[in-house]
């Protein structure tokens, strides 16, 4: 086994592990889940999940990836050579949901490209399924759709070449370049969005607060759900980036960055998502029910839709929307994508670059 790489400042993990936290879920699941378990009252079982479930338990992962640096096989190995088995199974799930995972951010950058010409016309259902091959349902990608199979292609092609380098100088360049970016894009969305008519319509139905729904536990299932999820707790992504940390790292500092980092992206995000569904309300006289969903259906249905009547200014906010989402998409990918290669690398003793090519062509 060759000796663990590092990234070369706190500040690469530090972007690298936001990345993984303000996914593609933050964008397209958490103003649903808010609005859907008590809308303002939701922050409650939000705020007891994060302190009770996820600044501890990424402290854990963190500390244990810092103190064997090794692959997470590696680590359950030196635990119990029997346990080696259960950590592959988990390393193999993260890389089956990667593999799914560039599937959707192919449909993204097929978006990204359609967004200047708004060539998705009016049927955004049969659009999306028709000729991006679009769909929630793994077991419906069957069929190759070229457009969307040469975008599969290329975002493939982004992570080999970003992590067949060296941890810092691929995914630690590109997470200070990506994470920066994300959340200016995302400003300027949110900012611009506030100013839209009926704006007030989607931040009210979002955050009015239903205290009654408190004493629902699935309410607070959803909250801790959420923050699993989010921050991506028990998967290895943390773990593995931690295990590449210099010494004399602060691991309580590095949490607390990355979780407020986390709530902050996603909490400003659902009010953007709001703003522009209470645009779209406001403007078309569609009850805001009828509007809100989560998943593809609102990042590659309803949100072109809005922007389809939004006039020449949906013109440069789909590409903004669409160009954050592959950015987030990337940066989720980058850590969904490690614990798979950091345990092959560790096993076989192959160079990083030879693991990374290996993967990603079994893969595609």
């Amino acid at each position: 086994m060759s000796e663990q790489a590092q990234w070369d400042s706190t500040i690469s993990f530090i972007f690298a592990m936001i990345g993984v936290a303000v996914g593609l879920g933050n964008i397209w699941r958490y103003s649903y889940v808010v609005y859907t378990n008590g809308g303002g009252s939701f922050f409650i079982p939000y705020l007891f999940a994060i302190f009770l479930l996820g600044i501890p338990f990424l402290i854990l992962e963190y500390g244990i990836g810092f103190s064997f640096k090794t692959s997470f096989t590696e680590i359950l190995k030196k635990i119990n050579p029997k346990f080696e088995y259960i950590a592959w199974i988990l390393v193999l799930f993260t890389f089956i949901v990667t593999i799914y995972y560039m599937v959707i951010l192919g449909w993204d950058l097929v978006y990204l490209i359609s967004s200047f010409t708004f060539n998705w016309g009016t049927d955004l259902g049969n659009y999306f399924i028709s000729n991006v091959g679009g769909s929630s349902n793994i077991s419906d990608i069957g069929f190759l759709i070229i457009p969307t199979t040469v975008a599969v292609l290329v975002v493939w092609f982004i992570l080999w070449f970003i992590s067949n380098k060296d941890i810092d100088k691929g995914i630690g360049k590109a997470s200070k370049i990506l994470i920066p970016l994300l959340f200016i894009i995302m400003a300027v969305i949110i900012v611009y969005a506030l100013t839209l008519p009926g704006a007030s319509i989607g931040i009210n139905a979002l955050l009015h607060p239903k205290w009654n729904m408190l004493w629902d536990v699935n309410i607070w299932l959803a909250a801790f759900s959420q923050i699993i999820f989010s921050l991506a707790c028990g998967e290895a992504l943390a773990l593995t980036y931690a295990s590449y940390l210099p010494e004399n790292s602060k691991l309580v500092d590095n949490v607390l960055l990355v979780v407020a980092s986390n709530c902050i992206f996603e909490i400003c995000t659902a009010f953007g998502v709001f703003f522009i569904l209470g645009y779209m309300s406001y403007t078309s006289g569609t009850a805001l029910t009828e509007l809100i969903s989560e998943g593809t259906g609102l990042i590659f249905i309803v949100f072109p839709t809005i922007f389809n009547i939004m006039g020449p200014v949906g013109r440069v906010l789909a590409p903004l929307l669409f160009l954050a989402i592959l950015f987030a998409g990337v940066t989720l990918a980058f850590g969904l994508f490690e614990p798979m290669l950091s345990s092959t690398h560790d096993k076989f003793g192959w160079s990083r670059r030879k693991t990374t090519t290996v993967l990603c062509i079994v893969a595609v």
